[in-house]
């Protein structure tokens, strides 16, 4: 779900709530921190291949947040690298980032993304200026 600066509808409000049940406690953390540093986040969003845990598609960046199994088992970390494979085909960065991470320095984690957020956001929009210069151009700062 994406911030929207005040309460959410009730349709919104359940959505939210029904996507948090399939989401790590790590993964719900860091996504709040990135909504309290307004970074436009979604949670659980579908890319038509698997659910990523937190997507900003603004910015054209994925973040997993990954647990233990994600490093002891090469089948896991196999499915993840095919998943960030298809991210990346599709124009997205992914950051993979350890559920210790989140844990121990959420406040010093979430500035960092939303650094990577901010600066993926200005490429973008660098990139759109080249091609369109005419296009309008929006300051982004953090």
């Amino acid at each position: 779900m994406q911030q929207t600066g005040g309460s959410l509808c009730t349709q919104h409000r359940q959505e939210l709530l029904s996507k948090m049940n399939y989401t790590t406690p790590e993964a719900r953390l860091l996504y709040f921190a990135l909504l309290h540093r307004n970074i436009p986040a979604i949670v659980e969003k579908f890319d038509g291949y698997n659910h990523i845990d937190i997507a900003v598609p603004e910015a054209r960046v994925n973040v997993e947040v990954d647990g233990l199994h994600h490093n002891h088992s090469s089948q896991q970390a196999l499915a993840d690298l095919k998943r960030t494979l298809h991210s990346f085909r599709r124009g997205y960065y992914t950051l993979r980032i350890p559920n210790s991470l989140v844990r121990e320095c959420l406040e010093e984690t979430a500035d960092h993304v939303a650094r990577f957020v901010v600066e993926s956001m200005k490429k973008i929009q660098a990139e759109q200026q080249q091609e369109n210069p005419r296009k309008r151009r929006i300051t982004l700062d953090y």
